[in-house]
């Protein structure tokens, strides 16, 4: 698409251009970028807002010797792009090709991987600590958003960085956005700082100076200026608090002088923290008008970036939809988020109840202990959190939650293969490591509908509960106007038999019918049940199909180690009913990016694979009932 970026197989290949050429390279990025990107899906609103900011640190810096450490990484494209993977680049997010966020196994410039927000400065932090031990010399340099500022362990690693290392560059990439705007005290001070006229007039004052002198010892002067002047104007400047010096803010586009700052920087025998401000989606004016939209999203038009339109309800707009209705009832009812309101479509729930909705930013942890907080005072809360994510707040769930029994229902979306974003994002943990927690009712429905009655249920089960559901949408089953409360513990019979039976947990019940249905074609009879609740389990539907079955097959979009097939094997072990237990769901290692369908073909998660495990258990079925005389 451009000739500079086609010449590019490692970032040794940029630093002989001009500032002039690097422009015209960042313009050949985006182009490809909004190319690429309309036909795999992907972030592309991240990757447009970083791409001077990349170019500028690999100009200066020397990776892999150095190291760059992405927060959440899903804005490293360009970092991939200029680190030899370039012709591989339209495979972005496909099956075997390019994962969309840094992965230690595909590249030796891919030195940490990440798809969870606020783990950069850690680990950035680590490895300036290793490096001071070991006498090296490399840079380590923390590309992390503002939004990264709000989650906790930001703050946990700041409070340790001037004490553990006297070399570290962090880059604070302002566009006052993560999936959606910035919320809370921290967003309001760094747009505190972006819009201060007495620092802007600092700043542009410091440009022009560079401008007119130009090298280091310019840079050194206006920077050393540049930081009197802030002295005065705040004694206490935040992150010089925490020891490291504030540098900016500053345009993040400028190329010249991100690469002037960024080798003044080099020379800092100090941890820095250089505040650069970037427009997400630049470059591309449907991702400016749409900035929610194009955090993260499908394939679309490349000239209007319009999606084709979708007319079925998500799972996720069931849920707030069915939200709205529980709060327009109950007072007490109110629903948190932790930064992902167009994620978990509370956005759809914020119009309608404004002063009951909460969005605490990317902390999860407090999310959950906020929830438990006002349980404590009578209120209801539905804390909207994926699958993968609130795995960050689990010591909250056992500690302030189920400990204290407390009604806080949390609403896992994501539960389930998440495609296309890979490892970092499948919601495939959540049954086993809810399910020990004493106190706490799991729940995972089987169409959009029985959603519906599940949050309800949840609303008014007086203790913690979760309900988990999947990306995207489900059968397309019509949602009664209003949901019923589902007997706790008790599973569904969708069709009953006598040679085997089949658990469907929810996105995978049509498995199981799939299944019976090919086992009635062979002569045996199979009985189909919902399970609803993984906890509490229906022991008594189990044990009155273990006394009649030669076989008992469970399906779960889960892993298989601790999941609800194991609960099966448990129930029947307390039972000492010796059934066999055929169990499909993914196996015991982290499932990689790609299309749900092929994925579970490749780890068997399918009616085929049920099929081939249960036939040595069929054959001791002595007498399949379509012989029966």
């Amino acid at each position: 698409m451009g000739h500079l970026l086609d010449t590019i197989q490692s970032p040794a290949d940029i630093k002989k251009f001009s500032v002039a050429e690097l422009e015209s390279l960042a313009q050949e990025i985006r182009e490809t970028l909004i190319q690429t990107l309309s036909k795999t899906g992907g972030h592309l609103g991240p990757n447009l807002g970083v791409v001077e900011l990349t170019l500028a640190m690999h100009f200066v810096f020397d990776t892999p010797a150095d190291k760059f450490v992405f927060d959440v990484s899903h804005q490293a494209y360009i970092h991939k792009l200029l680190t030899g993977r370039r012709e591989r680049f339209e495979t972005i997010r496909q099956a075997g090709g390019l994962n969309g966020f840094m992965l230690r196994t595909e590249s030796e410039h891919d030195i940490y991987g990440a798809g969870h927000a606020g783990t950069a400065l850690s680990a950035a932090l680590g490895m300036a600590v290793a490096r001071d031990l070991a006498g090296g010399k490399e840079h380590v340099v923390a590309l992390a958003g503002d939004a990264a500022f709000t989650n906790g362990i930001s703050f946990e690693a700041l409070n340790n960085i001037a004490d553990q290392t006297k070399r570290l560059i962090v880059v604070l990439n302002d566009n006052e956005w993560s999936i959606d705007r910035n919320v809370g005290a921290i967003a309001r001070y760094l747009h505190k700082i972006v819009t201060n006229q007495h620092v802007n007039h600092l700043h542009d004052s410091a440009a022009r100076l560079l401008e007119r002198l130009g090298g280091k010892t310019a840079v050194n002067v206006v920077r050393r200026a540049e930081e009197a002047a802030k002295g005065l104007l705040w004694p206490s400047v935040f992150f010089e608090e925490f020891g490291l010096t504030y540098y900016g803010p500053l345009d993040g586009h400028n190329i010249g002088l991100l690469i002037e700052t960024f080798q003044f920087l080099k020379t800092q025998e100090k941890p820095v923290l250089l505040h650069a401000i970037t427009q997400k989606g630049r470059g591309f004016q449907p991702a400016l008008d749409k900035q929610k939209k194009f955090h993260g999203l499908g394939p679309y038009d490349p000239e209007t970036g319009e999606t084709k339109p979708v007319g079925q309800q998500t799972y996720s707009e069931v849920f707030a939809n069915t939200l709205v209705k529980l709060a327009d009832e109950n007072e007490k009812v109110v629903a948190i988020t932790a930064a992902m309101p167009n994620g978990t479509a509370l956005d759809l729930f914020r119009p309608h109840h404004p002063k009951k909705y909460f969005d605490v930013g990317i902390a999860e942890e407090h999310a959950v202990i906020f929830a438990a907080g006002m349980a404590t005072r009578g209120y209801k809360p539905f804390c909207a959190i994926y699958s993968t994510f609130l795995q960050r707040a689990f010591d909250p769930i056992v500690h302030d939650v189920c400990l204290q029994n407390l009604p806080v229902v949390f609403c896992m979306d994501r539960g389930g293969l998440s495609g296309d974003d890979g490892a970092t994002h499948h919601g495939l943990f959540d049954i086993s490591y809810l399910r020990g927690i004493p106190n706490i009712v799991h729940m995972v429905p089987k169409d959009e509908d029985e959603l519906s009655d599940m949050l309800y249920t949840a609303m008014l089960h007086d203790g913690p509960s979760a309900v988990r559901y999947p990306r995207g949408t489900g059968p397309g089953i019509r949602v009664k106007a209003r949901p019923a409360a589902l007997p706790i513990g008790k599973a569904e019979v969708i069709a009953d038999g006598d040679d085997v039976a089949i658990f469907g947990l929810g996105a995978l019940l049509p498995m199981a019918k799939e299944l019976a249905a090919k086992l009635e074609q062979q002569g045996y009879s199979a009985a189909v049940i919902n399970p609803r609740f993984v906890k509490p389990l229906d022991r008594d539907m189990i044990a009155r199909y273990a006394q009649r079955v030669g076989v008992i097959v469970t399906f779960e979009d889960h892993v298989l180690m601790g999941g609800f097939g194991s609960a099966v094997m448990e129930g029947l072990g307390e039972i000492q009913l010796p059934v066999p237990v055929v169990r499909i769901g993914w196996p015991d290692r982290f499932i990689e990016h790609g299309k749900v369908e092929q994925l579970r073909a490749r780890y068997g998660i399918s009616v085929e694979a049920a099929l081939e495990k249960l036939a040595p258990y069929l054959k001791r079925i002595s007498r399949p009932k379509a012989f029966a005389r």
